[in-house]
């Protein structure tokens, strides 16, 4: 094992609590929540099974603080899909083991888009309502794909299901945000038990990991030009944050070995940094690996974390610019779990009962 690495990133960098939001739905009835950033908004999201609660963070330094908090009633419950909402939070759209379906404030249906049913082939439910198949136990818990927003709010992206004599045919599909054409369609070649989109600021742009169940699941990169779909597959690996100008990509691989650098332009792997080579392991494991999430704060500046699950984690600054180490993140209270994005200049992490997000940043790089 090198002793190198303790000695590069003996340097500490200590973090200042910006916020303490408490988490819309409490910590044990509700899906864990995720902070949606865009130019400009910020949204906290939390799903539960009759309800999708929302709040747009706003100036959390300022006079006016947080905004108010919005809901908007599920079609179905958590367990058999996954929600997103838009950048200004007037459109919540729910990806369903059947349709993609978006609803407004006052729960009409926008629009929806049926597709193959992510639960199994042979689905005699798919155009029925929830109660149909509720107790039908391969309902219970389905695949499920997912959807997000473009960061100018007129896009949707989706990651569907359908079948083609009788094998699935998972696509990525780019639909107008107004009424749910579909623009652009690529086929991901995968077949996923659950995804995860990556917005970028460049509303042209998205990133898509798709969980398969083994090492070489992938990530996908899209670019929508206003006419086509192009699409570049990225093997084994899930994509975590993107740098605050959109020029770069960050991820890790799921047996978390490296961190990847991305170029956003066409997804080609820029440099790479192995886990084993730059940081030390915990006195208990027998060598380093990275999170899955991580967070791209800085452009000269990424924090990720080791030993996620353990009591307590590490973090580290990592400069993405030559992807080297700087230092260790030291915080003035404990954190637990892994840094994830909220935007420039910030990540946050959870308390340990998941009841409370706490928003972070480096006073030395403000």
């Amino acid at each position: 094992m090198p002793t190198d690495p303790i000695h590069a990133v003996a340097e500490q960098h200590t973090a200042r609590l910006v916020a303490a939001v408490p988490v819309p739905l409490g910590p044990t009835r509700a899906d864990a929540l995720h902070l949606l950033t865009w130019p400009g908004h910020r949204l906290l999201v939390q799903h539960e099974d009759e309800r999708l609660a929302v709040r747009d963070l706003g100036d959390l330094d300022g006079p006016e603080g947080a905004g108010p908090e919005i809901r908007f009633r599920t079609p179905w419950p958590r367990r058999t899909g996954q929600a997103t909402v838009s950048p200004t939070g007037d459109i919540a759209v729910f990806s369903g083991v059947h349709d993609v379906r978006a609803v407004d404030r006052a729960g009409a249906v926008l629009w929806q888009l049926p597709h193959g049913c992510w639960a199994t082939p042979d689905c005699a439910w798919t155009d029925a309502p929830y109660s149909a198949y509720a107790d039908d136990a391969r309902h219970g818990t389905p695949d499920r794909g997912s959807a997000a927003f473009s960061a100018d709010g007129k896009l949707v992206w989706a990651h569907v299901r359908q079948y083609t004599d009788g094998r699935p045919d998972e696509q990525w599909l780019v639909l107008d945000a107004a009424d749910g054409q579909v623009l652009g369609r690529a086929h991901t070649m995968t077949v996923g038990s659950a995804s995860e989109h990556l917005p970028h600021p460049d509303p042209a742009y998205m990133g898509l990991t798709v969980g398969e169940g083994h090492e070489d699941s992938p990530a996908l990169w899209g670019h929508w030009d206003g006419t086509a779909l192009t699409v570049e597959r990225i093997e084994g690996e899930l994509l975590q944050s993107v740098a605050p100008s959109g020029r770069y990509v960050l991820g890790t691989d799921p047996g978390q070995w490296a961190l990847y650098l991305h170029e956003a332009t066409d997804g080609s792997e820029v440099r790479r940094l192995n886990a084993r080579d730059a940081v030390p392991p915990a006195p208990e494991e027998a060598m380093a690996r990275w999170d899955y999430a991580g967070a791209y704060p800085y452009e000269d500046g990424v924090v990720v974390g080791t030993e996620e699950h353990a009591a307590a984690p590490r973090h580290w600054l990592v400069d993405p610019r030559d992807l080297s180490v700087r230092g260790q993140i030291a915080y003035p209270s404990p954190v637990t779990g892994s840094p994830r994005p909220a935007g420039p200049g910030q990540w946050y992490t959870l308390t340990a009962d998941h009841g409370t997000l706490h928003l972070w940043t480096l006073p030395d790089k403000n």
